[in-house]
């Protein structure tokens, strides 16, 4: 599991989203074990209290589930994306790389252009 921090936003939002994106891009496959508490925040040089933060977000949002003794797992629920959508991210991720367009740049065109009418905005 590949995470990175940086940009603007806060270490637990960066977290959340990054393992989001693992688990919908199918890189982090249903009932896959991520790594404890501890060794992501030694990973990432933050503190374990904000690993654990994003961590039970997750695990409220249905993405992870935790067990005493059996560590965090990926939730057999949590939705992967369909093809196409994950298809269309990765040339937007490459166009967007080859023009310097940069991840925070891309991602407010995308929130600049999605439809008002969508529910999930």
């Amino acid at each position: 599991m590949i995470i990175t921090l940086s940009g603007s936003a806060p270490p637990t939002e960066q977290i959340r989203d990054q393992i989001r994106g693992l688990i919908a891009s199918g890189l982090l496959a249903a009932d896959e074990r991520l790594p404890s508490v501890r060794q992501l925040a030694k990973d990432l040089d933050v503190a374990p209290g904000t690993v654990a933060k994003a961590y039970k977000a997750l695990e409220a949002e249905g993405y992870l589930t935790a067990r005493t003794g059996g560590g965090t797992r990926v939730s057999r629920s949590a939705a992967t994306t369909p093809r196409p959508v994950l298809d269309a991210a990765r040339h937007l991720a490459a166009t967007s790389t080859r023009a310097g367009t940069g991840l925070d740049d891309t991602i407010r065109i995308i929130r600049a252009i999605w439809p008002e009418d969508d529910p999930r905005r």
